[in-house]
């Protein structure tokens, strides 16, 4: 699920450049980072507001689509760039 997710990642991260940051973060290779996140399983998907706060939190393989619908129905509207 992971890796299957890399791509719906990079098409996020290119279609909405400037309006959304994408980080992926390696829990193998860095297992501190997991652990500071509070991720229990993987993949985790952990969303954030313009100030940081998280808003929603997911584990499991999620589309770009229902990410896009996450943030949608935590009321966060997102453009694609131009």
């Amino acid at each position: 699920p992971c890796k299957a997710m890399q791509p719906e990642l990079a098409e996020l991260e290119k279609e909405y450049a400037g309006r959304l940051k994408v980080e992926f973060i390696d829990v193998w290779k860095d297992a501190k980072a997991g652990e500071q996140y509070g991720v229990k399983a993987i993949p985790t998907q952990i969303f954030y507001d313009a100030e940081g706060k998280e808003i929603f939190r997911h584990t499991g393989f999620y589309s770009k689509d229902d990410i896009l619908k996450a943030f949608r129905d935590n009321g966060v509207a997102l453009e694609p760039a131009s």
